[in-house]
């Protein structure tokens, strides 16, 4: 007997005394958790479809453990842009056993929802003194380039053209890649004055904000 359930937003084929891993539930370890949402149960040649799901059907589990999959790498590059994101990633997991199927009769179980992944505490950002401007606009600056400074406090092209290169390596020193700050206080004035022609001509010579 096996039964096609969904389980956490996935859909799992699943039969007794099968583990599973899942994502993350709010279910503490050791502890037993029902699913209603079965799309078929299968039985020998009975077959017993849902539209979508099938009333009365359940699958009981016991939460094993929780745990992280295996870390997964993204990497993002912009040709001529002197922009490289490298990010890794592992997924939140729960492995259960599955303990029971019930085809029919079953009472409603209380919903497993998938835990929400814990999220970092952010440092205190400093106060901008003006309006945020869209910094990725200079040549050589990436959205987290960008998040960076503004956490730094340096949220518009005025205050980026007041800062010097020195400064400005220094803050986004935590920001993987090679990053050549030199010419963005400059670009940064030419953005700050709304002179977009003069800088899209001088980006145009520009490679990852290096001239």
């Amino acid at each position: 007997m096996y039964a096609i359930v969904e389980i956490a937003g996935h859909q799992f084929k699943v039969e007794k005394d099968q583990k599973v891993f899942v994502n993350r539930l709010a279910i503490e370890e050791g502890k037993n958790v029902s699913f209603d949402n079965v799309l078929l149960v299968a039985d020998g040649s009975n077959v017993t479809v849902g539209a979508p799901a099938i009333g009365g059907a359940q699958v009981s589990a016991k939460v094993l453990k929780h745990l992280q999959g295996d870390k997964v790498i993204v990497f993002k590059k912009k040709r001529r842009k002197g922009y490289r994101v490298k990010n890794g990633h592992r997924q939140a997991l729960s492995e259960i056993v599955i303990e029971s199927i019930v085809a029919s009769g079953a009472k409603p179980a209380a919903k497993a929802e998938k835990a929400a992944p814990a999220k970092k505490a952010k440092p205190a950002a400093k106060k901008a003194t003006g309006k945020a401007d869209d910094l990725k606009k200079i040549e050589g600056i990436g959205p987290k380039i960008a998040e960076t400074l503004v956490e730094a406090g340096v949220a518009t092209f005025a205050e980026l053209a007041k800062t010097d290169a020195a400064k400005i390596s220094e803050i986004i020193a935590g920001v993987r890649g090679n990053h050549v700050t030199d010419t963005w206080p400059a670009q940064a004035k030419l953005a700050a004055d709304g002179k977009w022609d003069e800088l899209k001509k001088w980006q145009d010579e520009l490679d990852g904000g290096k001239a």
